[in-house]
């Protein structure tokens, strides 16, 4: 089930920052309100597309994946799960 595996990434997520990696304030609440977004469309469980949520996690892969290559890589999953899901 593809949301199921969004939410174990998202969870994967949390936990490598709460691991307290090297971000800046502003670094780590794009993060947060990334996955609010991500945990809000789960919520909502609507099948329509926003592409603007598979963007953003795109964009914060692009802007993680020198510094923070594990940070890069669940957020890699979390966009494959969402366009598992059609989102």
């Amino acid at each position: 089930m593809p949301a199921r595996e969004l939410q174990e990434q998202l969870n994967t997520l949390r936990e490598q920052l709460e691991q307290n990696p090297p971000l800046t304030e502003v670094e780590r609440e794009d993060l947060h309100v990334l996955m609010q977004q991500i945990e809000l469309e789960l919520e909502l469980e609507t099948k329509t597309q926003d592409s603007s949520l598979s963007d953003n996690v795109n964009l914060a892969v692009e802007r993680f994946e020198i510094e923070h290559p594990t940070l890069a890589g669940t957020l890699r999953n979390i966009v494959q799960a969402l366009g598992n899901m059609g989102i």
